[in-house]
């Protein structure tokens, strides 16, 4: 379940980019307290985090001793998530002009998928 969205242009950072998803999650939900993330948003941004909502930004570090592909634990949620979306075809490749399109189609992509799976159970 996807708590926020932001698409923004390639030309903005990655720890930039989280700070904007975060602003949108700021006030909405009361029990968030954790956030996972991995080594790319490491640094400054985990004292903002703390700061500007009170949350724990944990680092979900790579063991270096390990070659080839390992599962990692809570960061293998983001990767499904993305295969997901990636099997809707407007999602597949960058095809809309402007960010917020992109935005509702992937609210639209999990929407569908939900409606799916609440109809299985």
């Amino acid at each position: 379940m996807i708590l926020a969205v932001v698409v923004h242009p390639a030309n903005v950072q990655d720890r930039d980019g989280a700070k904007m998803v975060l602003s949108k999650l700021k006030g909405q939900f009361a029990r968030l307290q954790l956030i996972w993330a991995d080594g790319g948003y490491s640094g400054v941004l985990i004292d903002w985090v703390h700061k500007f909502g009170g949350w724990i930004l944990e680092i979900v570090r790579r063991c270096d001793d390990v070659s080839g592909f390992k599962v990692l634990p809570h960061r293998w949620v983001v990767e499904r998530t993305f295969g997901w979306l990636g099997r809707y075809r407007r999602l597949s490749k960058d095809y809309e002009e402007l960010t917020e399109t992109s935005e509702s189609m992937i609210h639209l992509a999990m929407i569908n998928l939900m409606t799916r799976r609440l109809s299985y159970a």
